[in-house]
């Protein structure tokens, strides 16, 4: 491929490119509540907190892609506290909730530019942007899936009473993971308004959620790498299959059954081992 042609590719294919890596985070976001055993769906709410807080901030960008972590960040511990004592469609719920609050709120305020959203916003965020905080969180998580943290994080999702009885402080790491789902949700908000330039209310809603979880139970939470080959998968789909675009949430809902019947552990059925990235077959 000539230079020209890249140029040309990249170009006619630049959003596509931006939502593959803005969608590999938000997996990952998903990923880190899963891998615990929490369904929480509040990752849509809290990207849109993350989008707002970095549309509004006048400061250098990588203060604002802090802040963009930091605000949904603090949202997830000021509701953590009451929702983390619920579990499975319970919690599910009480997250979905906060997403329909949050994109009414958004929806009525000025400040948000209501309905009609945001424009204008400051293209700032490129591939090497957007694909190096990707790889930088896949990296961190794979680190962690190795670590005692992660061998934890493993026995609170297969059986939460004897990961307490062995001494897993099953609180302090429910709220860090969805405090650090929050944070990776929410920088994928601020790049993904960075490189679109536009944000609305109706991108964080119901719809979000289902989309988010669909990339982590298409592409598997045994490892980080699932949910980031789920997101790919069905970030593309939509180019392959350009008739189906009106019924795409049809198509993820399909998608979902089949993973949880015939696939419960993804198309990824992967562990990360002590040593590197082990096969193991399903069990």
């Amino acid at each position: 491929m000539t230079g020209f042609d890249l140029d040309d590719f990249l170009w006619t294919y630049q959003s596509l490119l931006a939502a593959l890596g803005v969608n590999g985070l938000l997996a990952l976001s998903m990923y880190v509540v899963l891998a615990i055993g929490q369904l929480s769906l509040g990752q849509a709410a809290f990207m849109g907190v993350g989008a707002y807080a970095s549309a509004h901030s006048g400061l250098p960008f990588p203060f604002v892609l802090a802040a963009a972590m930091l605000a949904p960040a603090l949202v997830a511990l000021a509701i953590g506290v009451p929702t983390l004592r619920l579990s499975g469609v319970y919690l599910a719920l009480a997250t979905i909730g906060l997403g329909e609050i949050l994109r009414i709120f958004l929806i009525q305020s000025d400040l948000t530019g209501g309905a009609l959203g945001l424009s204008g916003i400051p293209v700032k965020a490129g591939f090497a942007l957007i694909y190096g905080c990707l790889a930088a969180a896949a990296l961190a998580l794979i680190l962690i899936c190795r670590s005692r943290i992660g061998r934890a994080m493993e026995a609170i999702r297969e059986d939460e009473v004897a990961a307490s009885v062995s001494g897993v402080n099953l609180p302090r790491y429910k709220m860090a993971a969805l405090a650090a789902s929050a944070m990776l949700a929410g920088l994928a908000g601020a790049l993904n308004a960075h490189a679109s330039s536009f944000i609305s209310p109706n991108d964080y809603g119901f719809d979000a959620a289902v989309t988010i979880l669909s990339f982590a139970l298409l592409g598997g939470v045994r490892s980080p790498l699932g949910p980031i080959a789920g997101a790919m998968v069905l970030t593309l789909l939509p180019e392959v299959l350009r008739p189906l675009q009106d019924f795409r949430l049809v198509v993820n809902g399909l998608i979902i059954v089949v993973a949880v019947l015939y696939m419960p552990h993804g198309i990824l059925p992967w562990r990360i081992g002590r040593i590197g990235v082990a096969l193991k077959s399903p069990t």
